[in-house]
Order: C-alpha cells, then sequence, then structure tokens
C-alpha cells in the first residue's frame, strides 16, 4: 500500500488544479476518469506534475488506466517508479536501448 505521504501530496494537486476534484472531497479509490475529475489534459498536467514533483520519468508505454484511475494506483505507480530509480542501474529495465 502506498505511503500516506505520497497521497497526501496527490490528492492535494488534484484538489488545487481540478474543481471536480474539490467539490467531490475525493477518496483514494475514486476513479478519476470515469467521474470526471481528471480528462485526457488533466492526465497530462498530472503527470508533469508527478515527473517534477517526485523527479521521476514517466515513459508513454506507462501512461495506461491501470495507473492512473484512482489516487491509490497513482501513488503506487509514483512508489514503484522511485524504487526503480534507487535500483543498481544494471537492475534497471533500460527503455532507452532496442532489443529485438
Amino acid at each position: 500500500m502506498p505511503s500516506n505521504a505520497v497521497r497526501e501530496k496527490i490528492r492535494a494537486f488534484l484538489v488545487r488544479q481540478f474543481p471536480r476534484a474539490r467539490v467531490r472531497g475525493l477518496t483514494d479509490t475514486d476513479a478519476l476518469l470515469e467521474s470526471g475529475v481528471l480528462d485526457s489534459l488533466g492526465v497530462l498536467e498530472l503527470v508533469a506534475y508527478l515527473e517534477k514533483g517526485f523527479e521521476i520519468s514517466i515513459a508513454d508505454e506507462q501512461l495506461v488506466l491501470e495507473n492512473f484511475q484512482t489516487i491509490e494506483r497513482i501513488a503506487a505507480f509514483v512508489e514503484g517508479q522511485l524504487q526503480d530509480r534507487s535500483r543498481p542501474t544494471s537492475d534497471r529495465h533500460d527503455r532507452t536501448r532496442f532489443q529485438p
């Protein structure tokens, strides 16, 4: 389960940036896209925030519903990215190198 600090940072961003998030009072398991809190442009704003705020990189192939459906899933995704970043380079999957 993701840490409270990561979830709270994500929730604070969503409430600050997206009016529907303020009105709804978000829980960790609310479906953000289906409820209209986020749309496709909102996801891009969220990705930019996550990359800058948590100092992670998000590849195009990681932009899938499973990673961005709820605050809980976003936080778990961010924590996974942070853990990947802390692993030695040889243990990480190199996305920039072509592997046939």
